[in-house]
């Protein structure tokens, strides 16, 4: 076979694929670093709730240790939390005599965020609180159409 006749098949090969492929193909450019479809789709959907609860925890953080200028952690845990989890919190603190954000009676040092997966419309995030030298797994619920945190629990034994 000659060198022109490899090159044609090369170039009809990628003529069928752009036509098969249709107009996302020639959509916007892949940025450096992009995964494959299903990664990236995954990416994304956990990429929100992750940045949501990680700016919940870190302004909760601040307002706490009292470096939030802007608000208190009422006022953090009403913006960033519906009213229902809310109520549960605060009954979940009496109950406690602890923080319910924290779970804990004393602030954690740092923390840790990851995604866990999502099903029925939520994602599930994980906040690992850090404390010297013990953890505390904090499972968060958060819808992926967005809106407020629904859900924050000690994790699953």
């Amino acid at each position: 076979m000659s060198h022109r006749t490899k090159v044609r098949g090369a170039v009809v090969g990628v003529c069928a694929v752009v036509l098969l492929a249709g107009p996302g193909l020639l959509s916007a450019p892949a940025q450096a670093g992009d995964r494959t479809a299903p990664n990236a789709v995954a990416e994304t959907r956990a990429s929100k709730p992750v940045a949501q609860v990680t700016r919940f925890f870190d302004q909760y953080l601040e307002a706490v240790n009292g470096t939030n200028p802007n608000m208190n952690p009422t006022e953090v845990r009403n913006e960033f939390l519906t009213p229902q989890l809310n109520a549960r919190l605060d009954a979940w603190a009496e109950a406690n005599d602890a923080d319910p954000v924290f779970r804990a009676q004393n602030v954690p040092q740092s923390r840790d965020v990851r995604y866990e997966g999502s099903g029925a419309g939520h994602a599930t995030v994980v906040v690992t609180e850090h404390f010297g030298g013990s953890t505390i797994d904090v499972w968060y619920q958060v819808p992926l159409s967005g809106g407020r945190i629904t859900d924050l629990r000690d994790a699953p034994q």
